[in-house]
């Protein structure tokens, strides 16, 4: 996601008559700045990951074994770019489409030099499928997704019974989906979905959402909307088995 939560963030989105190629995007275009252009340029060789046909040795990438979360969708990257200067013990991965946001990470992940932070600049759900291990991570972060507001996009959202399921699959046990909206509507709507999800817990001592987690950085959109009474609820579910 983005600091606006405007540009293009994951979701599910392309249909067929027959069967519904899921993606985990909508392609939005933007203007590069020159800063996201030289993220591109240097950072591309050095940070980007390439979307395999098996699992990649995450070990092997980042020369160690480290707590290991992936967010989906970081947009222009503030928060990746935070949590993982915050916790250089762990290894952070982020997913995301939007050229401009991509470019934007990489520059900051060359500014600051940071080492234990890795992209994948396609769809989430084929690197979900294709280049993470099972049972391999420790986190996986969504936040502010598309809610899709109408209700004949609703089967467009990412949040569906088989993404709880494929995200299960790639969560250790004792694994944590942290997923945050600033839409009531979507945050129950997640509950309901996650509540069903087999093999999860609701982290929530109500059942419902956790306050804020000190570790997920608030956004400039976040606090404007503070400041004009808007919510944002957060989600946590660990994996049982």
């Amino acid at each position: 996601m983005t600091e606006s939560n405007e540009t293009p963030i994951q979701t599910e989105e392309g249909e067929e008559r027959q069967h519904r190629r899921i993606k985990s995007f909508v392609m939005r275009a933007g203007r590069m700045t020159e800063g996201q252009q030289r993220g591109l340029d240097q950072g591309t060789p050095l940070f980007v990951l390439p979307l395999a046909d098996a699992p990649m040795d995450f070990d092997q990438v980042f020369g160690r074994s480290a707590p290991r979360s992936l967010e989906i969708g970081f947009g222009m990257g503030h928060s990746l770019l935070e949590m993982a200067a915050a916790s250089p013990e762990q290894d952070f991965i982020g997913v995301e489409v939007h050229r401009p946001g991509v470019g934007a990470l990489l520059n900051g992940v060359l500014t600051q030099g940071l080492t234990n932070l890795r992209v994948y600049d396609c769809d989430a759900i084929e690197v979900l499928n294709r280049c993470v291990a099972d049972n391999s991570l420790d986190r996986l972060m969504l936040f502010f997704p598309d809610p899709w507001h109408k209700s004949r996009h609703h089967k467009r959202r990412i949040v569906q019974a088989s993404f709880a399921e494929l995200v299960r699959s790639k969560l250790k046990v004792g694994g944590v989906l942290h997923m945050a909206t600033d839409w009531e509507p979507y945050a129950e709507y997640m509950l309901e979905v996650m509540n069903v999800a087999p093999g999860y817990r609701n982290l929530a001592e109500d059942g419902k959402c956790v306050p804020r987690p000190a570790e997920r950085p608030i956004t400039k959109f976040e606090r404007r909307g503070e400041r004009l009474g808007h919510g944002v609820w957060d989600l946590k579910f660990e994996k049982q088995s």
